[in-house]
């Protein structure tokens, strides 16, 4: 079992886009995926738990990977969510 905190820097949290993309993410780990935040363990697979839970920009979540490929799964996770989820973007 792995676990990292991690905030959450995009700037709309995790919103349906975002949360979409965080659980459709998710479901390609065979590994349970679970999120921890305040008094909340989310599956991390489930876009509906996933917004549920009010995650907003600068909130640290605890993210815990359990299984075969918990490794790659953490990896994957944490670039996304440290990259923004696909929200940042440069502008000029």
């Amino acid at each position: 079992m792995l676990s990292r905190e991690i905030t959450v820097i995009n700037p709309t949290g995790l919103h349906l886009r975002p949360a979409g993309l965080l659980a459709a993410t998710a479901m390609k780990f065979s590994s349970s995926i679970i999120i921890k935040h305040e008094n909340k363990t989310i599956d991390a697979k489930s876009v509906i738990n996933v917004m549920a839970a009010g995650i907003k920009k600068g909130m640290t979540v605890t993210l815990i990977c359990d299984g075969a490929d918990e490794e790659k799964a953490m990896t994957k996770l944490t670039d996304l969510i440290e990259s923004g989820l696909g929200e940042l973007t440069t502008r000029y």
